[in-house]
C-alpha cells in the first residue's frame, strides 16, 4: 500500500470504529431505559445486566447497523476530506477515481469480512445467551399452548398431539401415521407420549400400532414402547429469535429439517442465512454509493453531504425492510427478496459514478 492508501483506510477504519461507538452507546441507553423497570421488577443481577445481557448485545447491534454506520463514516470522513480540498489535489495529481476507492474498498473489505465471521459462528452463541437472559428477566414465562398439533416429521409421516407438557416433556393422544400417496399404511397410536432424556427416546405409553396393506390389517398393542421419532422437545419450546442462536452450519442443518418436514415459517430462517451473505456485500456497495455522494466539494458545506448520506442509508433500509417483509409473506422468492436491495443500489452506484465530472 501506498503512504495515501494508509492514510485513507486508517482514517476510514478509525471514522468507523468511532461512529460504532457513538450509535451503540445511544441503542443501550435508551435499552437500558426502556427495560429498566423489568429488571427491577425481576431483580435481575447487575453482573447478569452488564456480563449477560450488554456484553452480548454491543456486539449484536454493531453487526445488525454495520451497512448503516459504515456508510455513515464514509461520508463523514469523504465530505471532510473534500471540504479541505485534499480530493481535488488527489485527482489533480493524476489519481483516478476508482484508484482513490481502493482503499475505502479493502477497509470494507475488512469490515464485512470480520461481519461475516461474527455473524456466522460467535454472535449466534452470544445470542444464545442473551436471549436466555431475556426469557429470564424480560419476557413474560413461556408456556406451550398449542392444541391438537400436526407435525411432518418424514416424507411420507405425519405426527399428531392433542397437547404436550413442556415441565414434564409429556405428549397426550399422540398419532404417527405413514401415508403413502393417498393410502394410509402405517398408524400408530398412544395414549401418552415421554421423552427420556438418558435414552434420548421417546417412550410410547398404551400404545396402538395399525398396519395395513390391501388384503388384510396387523394390529399389535402394548404397555410401553420406546421408538425413535424425528420430533425433539426442544420442538415445542420457546421460538424466541431462535434463528440467531444458530451458526452458520446449525443454520442449513435447522432448514434441511423444516424443509424434510414440509413445515411452515421456514422463510424466516431462510431471510436469516441469506441476509449474513449479503451484508459484506452491502457494505461494499454503500461505501462506494458514500465516497461518490460526499467526494465532491460543496460551497454550502459538509452538512448538506452528510444529510444526503444519511437519507441514502435510510432508503436503502427501508427498501431491505420493506422486500423482507414481502419474503416472509411467501409472495416472492426469498432469495431474490434478500438481495433486491443490493442489486438496486448497485444500479443506483453505477448511475451515480457515472455524473462524476471526469
Amino acid at each position: 500500500m501506498k503512504i495515501l492508501d494508509r492514510y485513507i483506510l486508517k482514517n476510514f477504519l478509525v471514522t468507523y470504529l468511532f461512529v460504532a461507538f457513538v450509535i451503540v452507546l445511544i441503542i443501550c441507553m435508551i435499552d437500558y431505559t426502556e427495560k429498566i423497570d423489568d429488571f427491577i421488577e425481576k431483580k435481575a443481577p447487575v453482573s447478569a445486566i452488564l456480563f449477560q445481557y450488554y456484553l452480548n448485545l454491543i456486539p449484536y447491534w454493531i453487526n445488525y447497523i454495520s451497512p448503516l454506520m459504515v456508510f455513515i463514516a464514509t461520508v463523514f470522513f469523504t465530505s471532510r476530506l473534500a471540504a479541505r480540498t485534499e480530493i481535488v489535489a488527489m485527482l489533480s495529481s493524476g489519481i483516478s477515481f476508482g484508484r482513490l476507492l481502493v482503499p475505502y474498498f479493502m477497509g470494507a473489505v475488512v469490515i464485512g469480512g470480520v461481519m461475516f465471521l461474527l455473524v456466522g459462528w460467535v454472535l449466534p452463541r452470544a445470542n444464545k445467551i442473551r436471549n436466555a437472559f431475556e426469557q429470564q428477566y424480560v419476557k413474560d414465562e413461556f408456556y406451550y399452548d398449542g392444541r391438537n398439533v400436526h407435525i411432518k416429521v418424514a416424507p411420507h409421516m405425519y405426527a399428531y398431539l392433542e397437547s404436550y407438557n413442556v415441565t414434564t416433556k409429556t405428549g397426550n393422544k399422540f398419532t404417527l401415521e405413514t401415508v403413502d400417496g393417498n393410502k394410509l399404511k402405517k398408524k400408530l397410536t398412544a395414549d401418552h407420549i415421554v421423552w427420556q432424556p438418558k435414552k434420548n427416546k421417546w417412550a410410547l405409553k398404551d400404545y396402538r400400532i395399525r398396519t395395513l396393506d390391501s388384503l388384510r390389517e396387523n394390529l399389535t398393542y402394548g404397555t410401553e414402547l420406546d421408538t425413535l421419532i424425528n420430533l425433539r422437545p426442544k420442538d415445542f419450546e420457546s421460538d424466541y429469535n431462535l434463528f440467531e442462536t444458530f451458526t452458520l452450519n446449525e443454520l442449513n442443518d435447522y432448514i434441511d429439517l423444516l424443509k424434510s418436514r414440509g413445515a411452515d415459517g421456514l422463510e424466516v430462517y431462510l431471510i436469516e442465512k441469506y441476509t449474513r451473505f449479503t451484508q459484506p456485500f452491502a457494505i461494499l456497495i454503500l461505501t462506494a454509493i458514500g465516497v461518490i455522494v460526499s467526494a465532491r466539494k460543496s460551497r454550502r458545506g459538509v452538512g448538506l453531504q452528510i444529510a444526503l448520506g444519511f437519507a441514502l442509508a435510510f432508503i436503502y433500509i427501508l427498501f431491505f425492510l420493506l422486500s423482507k417483509g414481502v419474503a416472509e409473506s411467501g409472495n416472492i422468492n426469498t432469495l431474490l427478496a434478500v438481495w433486491l436491495p443490493n442489486i438496486i443500489f448497485s444500479f443506483v452506484g453505477v448511475a451515480l459514478f457515472k455524473t462524476l465530472p471526469r
